[in-house]
């Protein structure tokens, strides 16, 4: 790998040292399994803070680094959608929240407005399952 990497940087070949490191193969996720937003609902008018509680169904729930067939653990969306290329880890930011201990709610506190929420389950190493287990996603309006 080191060779590849040195070669690269001295022919000039552009690609990406991080996508290298980070591109695994993606978990399988089983037939059928879901993730979904139990509360707050699509529509709901909401007050700081919004505790929002995750479903999940065909799946079991492992924290991030426990390799267990069939299992992930959640990654809440705020006000975005999901990278397209779901091949790497998640990243960490404002609008991709981890729940690496195995979480199944959490209380947020967002600006007054209208508000996207969607969960994302991904594996061990943070990468979405193949196919995504993802959730619909929800519209909830925070009043101050």
């Amino acid at each position: 790998m080191r060779s590849l990497i040195v070669a690269a940087l001295v022919l000039g070949t552009p690609f990406s040292l991080g996508a290298l490191a980070l591109a695994q193969e993606r978990t399988p996720s089983p037939p059928g399994a879901e993730v979904y937003i139990i509360s707050p609902k699509d529509g709901a008018i909401v007050h700081n803070p919004v505790r929002v509680q995750f479903g999940l169904k065909g799946m079991g729930i492992a924290p991030a680094g426990v390799k267990f067939d069939n299992t992930g653990h959640h990654h809440l969306l705020i006000d975005t959608d999901p990278p397209p290329d779901q091949s790497t880890p998640l990243p960490v930011t404002d609008k991709i929240v981890h729940f690496g201990k195995g979480h199944t709610e959490t209380t947020v506190t967002l600006s007054p407005g209208k508000h996207t929420l969607q969960l994302l389950l991904a594996d061990a190493n943070h990468i979405p399952h193949s196919p995504p287990v993802m959730s619909k996603k929800i519209t909830i309006t925070v009043k101050p």
